[in-house]
């Protein structure tokens, strides 16, 4: 069991708990502030695979929360860093938007339209359509490596809850009998990625995060300190019948940053 004790660093998921849609969460400012003003360890780990870096470090930027691009480790980096060592140079059939396709363009993988591709890789597409799904199915029926950015059902929005990439992923995965490779949280290459970068050990980091299924158990299996922030996507009644038993639970970020605060006074 994790202990906020003897944490020392942090990877924070962004959907639903740094903001929801474009509305800030309370004391996601706070807390970031509080980090960056005491040079404590910390990265933003999200399994949206929508945007790059910088792109997310802009968005932060217009929501007044104070956190560099290079703070940033989403799906889409990992993914094309991981598929570029798996197979340099290889050509993949994108499911996703702009932001992922630049981020595997940018480590040498060839982007084809066809289903003639050695990888198919799927992040979230509010483009989505009948045609790709066929594309990749082809693809995947021919012997393409079928790989997902990650596994999330639905994400939080503005308006709600909205089908995310594990709704595309599961489209695939009935039509061709095939599972995807998993990237994102809450399978291990994301979090060694992110565990690297920070250059702690996983008994000192804690894992914040709105998700039962991906932030919460990817933590776990990891060894760090589990800390599900209410709000997001995992509501009161699921957390109560739910075998994934988060070690803290808080309301707010605020909730988080008050309490670790007194653990190390």
């Amino acid at each position: 069991m994790g202990n906020l004790n003897t944490v020392r660093g942090f990877l924070l998921d962004m959907d639903g708990v740094l903001y929801r849609g474009m509305e800030v969460r309370p004391g996601a400012r706070e807390l970031i502030e509080h980090l960056n003003e005491h040079a404590i360890p910390y990265l933003c780990l999200t399994n949206n695979a929508t945007r790059t870096a910088e792109e997310y470090g802009q968005k932060l930027a217009r929501l007044g929360i104070p956190i560099p691009g290079e703070r940033v480790l989403g799906t889409a980096e990992t993914t094309a860093k991981w598929l570029a060592k798996q197979a340099p140079g290889a050509t993949v059939f994108v499911i996703g938007t702009e932001g992922l396709k630049h981020e595997l363009g940018a480590r040498g993988l060839r982007l084809v339209e066809t289903s003639g591709a050695d990888f198919v890789v799927v992040g979230l597409d509010p483009a989505l359509t009948y045609h790709k799904l066929e594309v990749a199915t082809h693809a995947i029926f021919r012997g393409a490596r079928f790989v997902g950015t990650n596994p999330d059902a639905t994400f939080p929005g503005a308006n709600g809850l909205s089908p995310g990439c594990g709704a595309i992923l599961a489209a695939l995965e009935t039509a061709t009998g095939t599972r995807p490779v998993i990237i994102g949280k809450p399978e291990p290459i994301i979090f060694r990625e992110a565990l690297r970068r920070l250059g702690l050990p996983p008994e000192a980091v804690a894992m914040v995060g709105d998700r039962l299924d991906t932030d919460i158990l990817g933590g776990q299996r990891m060894g760090l300190t589990t800390v599900l922030v209410l709000g997001g996507v995992t509501a009161p009644e699921e957390l109560e019948t739910s075998p994934i038993r988060p070690d803290y639970v808080f309301e707010h970020l605020l909730d988080l940053l008050t309490a670790w605060r007194e653990g190390k006074a």
